[in-house]
């Protein structure tokens, strides 16, 4: 019997040193020359029209590199082709509690709250939905203005005759089902550290680095180029070690791209790092 070398012999993951010691960085660990950090203004309403944001004190504040907002970065984007109409910050109006209104990137992080709690958003509340049945009876004041009745999208699969298998049923049982929507609770937060190569002659950016905790660098990289209008060629995606995903950190998460819109604005790394509660926000298609 031939004595394999690898076949039936226990081997090692090969980051487990790293993970078991200590010595592996995770994107929270790691900082870059001049890096900022990154704070987002949350939606304190699940509906409501935006009328005006004022980030001018935010701005004057001292530490303060950048504040954006939506229309730094109106291109919408999605999971599906279908349904791209998600925008990293809220342009015209803000969907749930938690939507993304705007992001201050500053020295330290008591600078960046600070400055969001300069910033004013005049807000016209709007009816909120929240039971799927009332929402697709809505006759105005769809959560998307191209999305009548808020239904998305349907989806009709017949197979057979339907009809006839419960007319020849023996027993029909009906009942009504509510799932409730979970959340990954990976113990790793969603976290983001975005940097332009800044040309030193004219001060522009160019080339973009991220570092993310994503389970899908590519399809990152993709939204990235979309959003940002630059070419893939010149966004490099870096996945480090990821401290847990389930598949919550296998679509674009809001701060992903966020963090590069304000490092752009700032002309200076900036990382995000989601609290847990900013994560539940954030995984609201899970």
């Amino acid at each position: 019997m031939t004595d394999f070398t690898t076949i039936g012999k226990p081997v090692a993951f090969l980051d487990a040193a790293e993970k078991t010691t200590g010595h592996g960085k995770y994107t929270d660990d790691l900082s870059l020359p001049g890096m900022l950090v990154g704070k987002i203004l949350h939606s304190p309403h699940p509906h409501a029209r935006i009328r005006r944001i004022d980030a001018s004190r935010a701005r004057a504040l001292p530490g303060v590199g950048a504040v954006v907002t939506g229309p730094d970065a109106p291109t919408t984007y999605g999971i599906l082709p279908i349904g791209h109409d998600e925008h990293a910050l809220a342009l015209d109006k803000v969907r749930y509690v938690g939507d993304n209104v705007a992001c201050v990137a500053a020295v330290d992080e008591a600078t960046a709250e600070k400055a969001l709690e300069l910033i004013v958003v005049d807000y016209e509340l709007l009816p909120a939905w929240f039971d799927p049945e009332d929402s697709m009876k809505a006759e105005s004041d769809f959560i998307h203005q191209n999305r009548a009745h808020n239904i998305e999208k349907e989806y009709h699969h017949v197979f057979g005759d339907p009809d006839r298998a419960f007319a020849e049923a023996d027993y029909v049982a009906e009942a009504r089902y509510m799932a409730n929507e979970v959340t990954h609770a990976a113990m790793e937060p969603h976290s983001t550290l975005a940097a332009f190569d800044i040309d030193p002659h004219t001060g522009k950016p160019g080339r973009l680095t991220v570092w993310s905790s994503t389970q899908v660098p590519y399809y990152l990289q993709h939204k990235l180029s979309l959003v940002l209008d630059l070419p893939m060629s010149q966004i490099r995606v870096i996945k480090p070690l990821v401290g847990g995903g389930f598949g919550g950190k296998s679509e674009v998460i809001p701060l992903e791209i966020i963090a590069a819109i304000a490092a752009r604005a700032a002309a200076a790394p900036v990382k995000i790092t989601y609290t847990r509660e900013e994560v539940f926000w954030a995984a609201a298609t899970c």
